[in-house]
């Protein structure tokens, strides 16, 4: 689902802008929006800000781990309880398990339009429903150099504003946190990896696909959603865009300054947006489980994910990777809980159901 002005040379700008760290009681956790979210470890939160292009690291404290799952039905309707208002008067943007206990964080704007606020909430593994405290976490940021102008441009139907595209998902692995989102370069789409803690913030690197059911080469398409997995012993970036190509580029190409071009390795589907996505492993074999905004809860396979060659050829729908639909719709959020489950956040006509199921 990220304005500096920079004050010294313009080789060092190229390089990085300083983190700006902050420690509980110099100031609350202050927000301008509601964004995706990840954990790293020991139950630091990090939480995007598109409006701001800054991303915080909250130490959460929540480190206790036990046996349960949490399976909350109407949970929209409980979060408004907690938050004092109503189902209809809050937005749920992002959802994240925290591996150290299990609990269930919701990114919520409180409010629509102009005037949200953007609310933290965890849903412990018994279904307790609580606001994280923002005058009293201890926490980190790191604001992110040459994010879009935060202003609506085009036309029509087209018309929006590229800031809240800033920080469009994010993911922590191995002493990194992983950034996608869109910049004000020329090749807007952008990725960065981030050093946690939090010491610099380059620039990234410029990502282009070849979206094949458009047949058209795109630089300015946001990825969506990532994960990263490890091809033929290299680690890599899977991503996925709207309407619906899944590229994959080795980390150690996305450099600072770099532009770089993946391998599309799947057209999933047209008229779709994907939400969430992760790695698995189940019978001694890999898959991607990814949510979907129109096209349900993918099963994909990784089966021969490894070749030199992706998709050249325009398609007309669907193409590489095989896959299998094993929840027709309604998955809105989609994190991984444990090795063996995954926690969904399901719409149905009375709202929204937070579940856990046996991955497929």
């Amino acid at each position: 689902m990220r304005q500096c002005q920079w004050l010294v040379s313009p080789a060092l700008a190229l390089v990085l802008t300083l983190a700006t760290f902050q420690q509980a009681g110099a100031e609350s956790l202050v927000r301008k929006s509601a964004g995706v979210m990840a954990f790293g470890p020991d139950g630091v939160l990090f939480v995007a800000d598109a409006k701001t292009a800054t991303i915080f690291a909250i130490e959460t404290g929540d480190v206790t781990k036990t046996d349960a799952r949490p399976n909350v039905s109407n949970v929209d309707q409980l979060i408004a309880k907690a938050l004092g208002t109503k189902a209809d008067e809050i937005a749920i943007v992002d959802m994240a398990v925290n591996p150290a206990s299990n609990a269930v964080y919701f990114s919520v704007s409180r409010g629509l339009g102009a005037d949200a606020t953007p609310v933290l909430v965890r849903v412990s593994p018994q279904g307790d429903i609580t606001e994280v405290d923002s005058d009293s976490v201890k926490f980190t940021k790191a604001e992110l150099p040459n994010p879009p102008e935060d202003a609506l441009v085009g036309q029509g139907r087209r018309r929006k504003n590229n800031r809240t595209e800033s920080i469009t998902d994010i993911e922590y692995q191995n002493g990194k946190l992983h950034v996608a989102g869109l910049s004000n370069e020329e090749f807007a789409s952008t990725f960065r990896s981030i050093p946690y803690p939090f010491s610099k913030v380059t620039k990234g690197a410029a990502v282009e696909i070849y979206h094949a059911s458009h047949n058209a080469v795109e630089t300015g398409a946001p990825i969506r959603t990532f994960t990263t997995y490890t091809i033929a012993e290299q680690p890599h970036l899977l991503a996925g865009y709207t309407c619906t190509p899944l590229v994959k580029i080795p980390l150690d190409e996305l450099n600072d300054g770099q532009k770089v071009r993946g391998v599309t390795v799947a057209e999933l589907g047209n008229r779709n947006r994907p939400l969430d996505m992760f790695v698995y492993n189940k019978g001694g074999e890999d898959f991607i489980l990814m949510a979907n905004s129109n096209r349900g809860l993918m099963k994909i396979s990784t089966k021969d994910i490894d070749r030199e060659t992706g998709l050249t050829e325009r398609v007309a729908d669907r193409a590489g990777q095989e896959y299998e639909t094993v929840v027709e719709s309604g998955v809105e959020q989609l994190d991984r809980l444990g090795d063996k489950h995954a926690a969904m956040l399901i719409k149905t006509d009375k709202g929204f159901d937070l579940v856990t199921r046996e991955l497929p």
